[in-house]
């Protein structure tokens, strides 16, 4: 039981119904008061049995003492519901929702493993999506993984909760292919991913080393132009000497990636993601390298400050919270209990 619920004939609303649970708490108030009940009765009936109840001038009246249980138990009632936040009265109001559609396509490719970003160049790469996420705004997000081969995991979405925890569960197994093939996964984001409608309003964040296995990336990136895509390329990993491709095996010990006997060095290839970002409107290459970077940061410098589309609109009803009522009824019944004696009148 969650949310709120609401009588529609009347506009009563309850914001918090989950602290109607608290009403079990009654029958163990009540429990507590009877068994209390009991043991007096079972005390008197011990003075009757000794033959000394006669010289005992009871003053306390049961019925009132069974009065001032009934108030309290109906103070403590009153007040769970005060908690629940009823209110009526709505006004509606329509809350327009205005953003982007943001793809972050991620490679995840054994070469994103070289250590010259730490820890690594797949590991530092979630870290700054999860940043940039912070700073989100209202713009639908999605995530492509892609290596030899792509795969959707999060498709477009305010929900940032859900893309974070697809985000978190992301590696180098997460396709089943090894590799690199950009350009097909950006020719599967504009199918798969984004709609035909609405030309503008639509940016890839593309992170990866630019290392590319003959996948035609820059006539993918041309296509995504024609369709009103915008590319932002982010490019990690060292330019010149390059890293070599850590693995560890079920033992914990590291090695690194060979290929007919020699190590594997990963270099980062700006000139195709270059080629890439400059073919879409608007698109920009972002030379990370080995660097620090602020992908939040680039957010809000590029992708927040640009043109954005109604995505939806939501008719929302807002109520005049009534708690204290509720509240001052509970406080009165406790105030009146404390008032009320348990003694008899003379």
């Amino acid at each position: 039981m969650h949310g709120f619920q609401e009588d529609s004939m009347s506009g009563f609303h309850i914001q918090n119904i989950n602290m109607l649970y608290l009403l079990w708490v009654l029958p163990v108030i009540a429990g507590l008061f009877i068994y209390a009940s009991y043991k007096r009765r079972s005390a008197i009936n011990a003075f009757v049995n000794a033959g000394i109840i006669d010289k005992l001038k009871i003053t306390a009246s049961s019925i009132r003492r069974r009065w001032k249980a009934v108030l309290i138990i109906m103070a403590i009632a009153f007040t769970i519901f005060a908690l629940t936040r009823p209110g009526w009265n709505p006004v509606s109001r329509v809350v327009h929702r205005r953003g982007r559609d943001v793809v972050f396509l991620l490679d995840v490719s054994k070469s994103m493993l070289a250590e010259d970003l730490a820890p690594n160049r797949l590991e530092r790469a979630k870290l700054a999506i999860r940043d940039c996420v912070e700073t989100l705004r209202g713009d639908r997000v999605a995530l492509v993984a892609f290596a030899g081969t792509s795969s959707v995991k999060c498709p477009l979405t305010l929900d940032y909760g859900f893309f974070r925890m697809m985000l978190d569960q992301v590696g180098t197994d997460s396709v089943t292919r090894g590799g690199t093939i950009i350009g097909d996964a950006v020719r599967r984001t504009i199918a798969e991913v984004f709609d035909d409608q609405d030309k503008m309003f639509k940016d890839i964040i593309l992170i990866t080393d630019g290392e590319d296995h003959e996948s035609f990336p820059v006539e993918a990136a041309k296509k995504a132009g024609e369709e009103g895509i915008r590319i932002l390329a982010i490019g990690l990993g060292d330019e010149k000497e390059g890293q070599r491709v850590p693995i560890t095996d079920e033992n914990g010990n590291k090695t690194f990636i060979t290929y007919k006997g020699s190590e594997i060095w990963s270099q980062l290839n700006s000139k195709t993601l270059y080629e890439m970002a400059t073919a879409t409107p608007g698109g920009r290459y972002l030379n990370v390298a080995t660097g620090d970077f602020d992908l939040g940061r680039i957010y809000s410098e590029l992708v927040a400050t640009a043109k954005k589309k109604e995505l939806e609109s939501e008719t929302m009803k807002s109520y005049e919270e009534k708690f204290q009522i509720f509240l001052g009824i509970a406080f009165l019944l406790l105030c009146l209990e404390t008032a009320m004696s348990e003694r008899k009148r003379s």
